[in-house]
């Protein structure tokens, strides 16, 4: 028996690997196998790319092309046996070069878009002013000249666009545009999304200039565990066991936020003066050249004198943090977050409404769509950048928290409402779910149509 294939190639970046370690099975679609079975990993072995002579922005990207033999080496094993057909491949945002391989494999290749739709929509209008308006998008870098873009009901502001995209000398705008335009080229576009959440992005991407759209989210790991191995995952839970309901706030800023010794001052005055209960994720920042940070070994000597002391029967300050089991928790009853889009899904799962306080990559777009745009977050801030000399007050966190914490707030309604539809649209009947087995079913019909073709 002919069995089928599908080749999905994720970026090697745990903020874009984990959606697509979720999808892998498809569930349990139309009777597509889910068992652990049906998902063979294929490890690739090292490679060594020199960050010497090449740009930051495109560092990534000849990253991923130093695979290429690689991946074409791997697939050929794959479908040495007559017994295997490949369907496609489904390619990361950033690892479109692989489209090279599907060609030469002649598949057709998928596109897999771990950020909202609304921010494909923002990367296609861009490239196309781009290459066909002569745009410069580099005018936005750090302006508040703003731009209209069909995916957004607001017109964004250039603060809020990706630093990356508006960094020319580092390669990144050259990189963004890119993919971008690889993005036209692939059958299908599978984003991390839902119907019911991002409705206006999703109608601006139904035309006929760009592929078929299809919303399949929230894909989300909501399995309980200790995030990163964290050591004192049990003693978290048991202090939140003690808090009331709703009453903390969870600050936690994904797995490369970290902050100077300034910045952490000023969140420790803004916590300590506002009074509520919170669980504070606070990271040590990584060396120069290293981008993850770590836990401090005495994190004392980074907070304000005696703040443990005089906060010890309403806060907890910790390391790396088990993300989903606190947000899961009766207690939390707010989130301070980067901004990164699969936090974001998880505070909407979880029903937990969201300060903003992006730091990098594409999350200050996120954070200006889900404070502007849908109303489903608080802003502490929307344009702080890491990369920015800038230093948020205690009194604008504060303000931030009060915010946050408004337990009638149309925010939190706003939130638990979207919550409910988030658990509607996995399971038959559901948007997204109608969604996936749309996807399967057109790409068991490209299939038939190659198998016409090569008769």
């Amino acid at each position: 028996m002919e069995q089928t294939e599908l080749v999905f190639i994720p970026f090697p970046i745990i903020g874009h690997l984990a959606p697509a370690l979720e999808i892998l099975p498809f569930g349990s679609i139309d009777g597509m196998d889910a068992a652990s079975d049906s998902v063979r990993f294929v490890t690739l072995p090292r490679v060594e790319v020199s960050s010497g002579t090449t740009p930051s922005g495109l560092f990534l990207s000849e990253f991923v092309k130093a695979h290429i033999p690689l991946v074409r080496d791997a697939v050929h094993e794959l479908t040495r046996s007559n017994q295997v057909r490949l369907a496609g491949f489904v390619v990361d945002m950033f690892c479109t070069h692989m489209i090279d391989v599907a060609d030469e494999f002649g598949v057709p290749s998928y596109l897999f878009f771990t950020s909202s739709a609304a921010f494909l929509g923002f990367l296609l209008h861009l490239q196309f002013l781009h290459d066909y308006e002569g745009l410069d998008v580099n005018e936005f870098k750090d302006s508040d000249a703003e731009l209209e873009v069909p995916s957004f009901a607001n017109s964004v502001p250039g603060k809020a666009f990706p630093s990356l995209l508006t960094d020319k000398e580092s390669g990144g705008t050259e990189m963004f545009l890119y993919h971008t335009r690889r993005f036209r080229q692939v059958k299908g576009i599978l984003v991390n999304t839902f119907i019911e959440l991002e409705s206006h992005a999703i109608q601006s991407l139904s035309c006929s200039t760009v592929p078929v759209v299809y919303p399949v989210g929230p894909i989300l790991n909501t399995r309980m565990g200790s995030d990163g191995g964290q050591q004192d995952a049990s003693a978290i839970m048991n202090w939140l066991d003690d808090q009331p309901p709703s009453s903390v706030v969870f600050l936690c800023f994904g797995s490369m936020g970290s902050f100077g010794a300034d910045q952490i001052k000023e969140i420790a005055h803004a916590l300590e003066h506002s009074g509520h209960r919170f669980l504070w994720s606070l990271r040590q920042p990584p060396p120069k050249g290293k981008m993850i940070p770590s836990d401090y070994e005495n994190i004392e000597q980074v907070l304000p004198e005696g703040f443990l002391h005089r906060t010890a029967k309403i806060g907890k300050v910790i390391g790396c943090a088990p993300q989903i089991a606190v947000l899961a928790h009766s207690a939390v009853g707010g989130f301070v977050s980067h901004c990164g889009w699969n936090s974001l899904l998880e505070s909407i799962w979880y029903g937990v409404p969201v300060a903003t306080w992006p730091i990098y990559g594409e999350q200050q777009i996120n954070a200006f769509q889900m404070v502007k745009d849908l109303g489903l977050a608080v802003e502490i801030k929307i344009d702080y950048n890491k990369d920015r000399d800038y230093v948020v007050s205690a009194h604008e966190i504060e303000n931030g928290l009060r915010n946050l914490m408004n337990t009638n707030s149309e925010v939190r309604r706003k939130k638990k409402e979207m919550q409910k539809i988030s658990k509607r649209v996995m399971i038959d009947g559901g948007s997204s779910h109608f969604s996936l087995g749309h996807f399967i079913e057109d790409m068991m019909a490209n299939m038939s149509c190659k198998r016409q073709s090569d008769t």
